[in-house]
């Protein structure tokens, strides 16, 4: 009777276990919905096969699964620019508020003969999902301010976020930061204006 009392007490502490670990992976996710299973992983001390049979019972997609239905919801928002138009991948989409865009970098964006990603990839992903963020037909940068932080290497992944701050007629000013990681590589502040029709031609 006691063995079998002990055994109870220890499958319940088991089963409390593997529900703390699920809700933590849960929150994890909304989180950052790009994190890897090995990151997950890591972050909650458990294998790579636990991460994932969690991830089959909790009804989570995979990492591509995620990022695939993500940019079909993005997409389905964007107005200013095409979707063959923004550099990288939008995945997030909150017009007029806030946007979050993946740009996975490849050996054609090095420099020269090293493994360094060009500078203007990095701007063209922060000035598009800028643009792609304003709730307009035609969105244009008017201006902007911005640092290089840090360096980008082929396989990186590059994650911009952009937050709108203040409006002002037909300008807001559109906050973008990109990192790799935790790191953060370039910081910059658009300008971004709504173009009327009649001002195109």
């Amino acid at each position: 009777v006691i063995i079998r009392w002990l055994l109870r007490g220890a499958t319940s502490i088991k089963s409390q276990r593997k529900k703390n670990r699920q809700e933590k992976l849960l929150k994890l996710i909304e989180q950052n919905p790009l994190a890897t299973d090995e990151q997950l992983a890591g972050i909650l001390s458990a294998s790579i096969s636990t991460i994932r049979l969690d991830r089959a019972v909790l009804a989570v997609p995979e990492l591509r699964e995620r990022m695939r239905s993500m940019a079909q919801k993005a997409t389905s928002r964007l107005r200013s620019l095409k979707q063959s138009e923004v550099v990288g991948d939008l995945l997030e989409l909150e017009p007029n508020k806030w946007a979050l865009s993946v740009l996975e970098t490849r050996r054609e964006m090095a420099f020269r003969e090293t493994d360094m990603v060009w500078d203007h990839y990095i701007y063209a992903q922060a000035s598009s999902i800028a643009i792609a963020v304003v709730e307009a037909d035609f969105v244009i940068v008017d201006s902007m301010r911005g640092e290089y932080k840090g360096h980008a290497r082929v396989g990186d992944a590059l994650i911009a976020r952009a937050k709108v701050g203040v409006r002002k007629d037909d300008k807001y000013i559109v906050s973008v930061r990109t990192k790799v990681g935790d790191r953060e590589i370039f910081v910059g502040r658009f300008i971004a204006a709504i173009v009327a029709e009649n001002r195109l031609f």
